[in-house]
């Protein structure tokens, strides 16, 4: 049986999208005998928390901690490979959110260059195709997002391809290889989940209905074609990917070591006069 990592999920902290806790993910990636699972929800790290306590029951489940970001025709999403990576993820979010009204967040590629954030360097990035229900893409347009992102992060990058059992599959899976052999860029296999189990599609599909305030009725073409955005055995998946792509996944998963036990307070640090402590000075 072939090792995997799913290194691209969202939990129900991405409101209004993710159908699944972020311990439900958790319990269920370890019963499944994955060897990582990153919680990835969209320019948050909101649910990183509780993942990180629920993962604390399952010592042989690596848990990442990461971010997606949005772009016109792809997801972004950032690993954290250690403290300087999360400290230049949590940077970047909170530029992203500050500039956009409550509940929203603007991203642009512009941003990683930003002072603080430095590239994200001390992160692995995937790029993953958009969720439209269909996916078409515009190949010139594609192809120079793709180039820009080969630009800020080299060989930082990877493509995430997944295969979901849609009509869109066959399209993102010859694109992906296209641009992966032109640009010499590797591939991975990753799942774009939403939930833990397939049971929970209903309930995604009232988030989305409910996100796009309409009747889940009239929202057919926004709605996914199918459950398998939920974290699928192994043994499915191996049915899928190629051998190469599961791997890939354990080979980046090993390169993210941080952990949120490495965090602790730092008082800072007291501007008291040289051979005096914080309370003479005060006296």
């Amino acid at each position: 049986m072939p090792s995997y990592a799913e290194l691209h999920c969202i939990s129900n902290f991405s409101f209004l999208r993710g159908a699944s806790h972020p311990g439900e993910l958790v319990a269920e990636a370890a019963r499944l005998g994955y060897r990582a699972l990153a919680i990835t929800d969209e320019c948050s790290l909101a649910g990183v928390v509780r993942a990180h306590e629920a993962a604390r029951a399952h010592p042989q489940l690596r848990l990442i901690i990461g971010s997606e970001f949005a772009l016109p025709a792809y997801r972004l999403v950032a690993l954290v490979q250690d403290r300087i990576g999360y400290r230049q993820l949590a940077t970047l979010i909170t530029v992203c959110r500050r500039r956009a009204a409550k509940g929203c967040y603007d991203f642009s590629l512009d941003d990683v260059q930003r002072p603080g954030i430095d590239g994200l360097s001390q992160c692995l990035m995937l790029l993953v195709p958009g969720e439209s229900p269909c996916w078409s893409p515009n190949l010139n347009l594609d192809l120079a997002q793709v180039k820009r992102c080969q630009s800020l992060f080299g060989s930082r990058l990877w493509l995430g391809l997944s295969v979901l059992l849609g009509p869109d599959d066959a399209l993102k899976t010859e694109l992906f290889f296209d641009f992966s052999v032109r640009l010499q860029i590797p591939m991975l296999a990753c799942g774009q989940v939403h939930m833990h189990a397939r049971e929970r599609r209903a309930l995604q599909d009232v988030l989305t209905a409910t996100r796009l305030n309409r009747p889940v009725a009239d929202c057919v073409a926004e709605l996914h074609a199918n459950g398998e955005r939920h974290l699928r055995p192994i043994s499915t998946l191996a049915q899928l990917y190629h051998p190469d792509l599961l791997a890939n996944s354990v080979c980046v998963a090993e390169q993210c070591q941080f952990s949120l036990d490495e965090l602790r307070y730092q008082y800072p640090h007291e501007v008291v006069p040289p051979g005096k402590t914080p309370i003479q000075h005060l006296t």
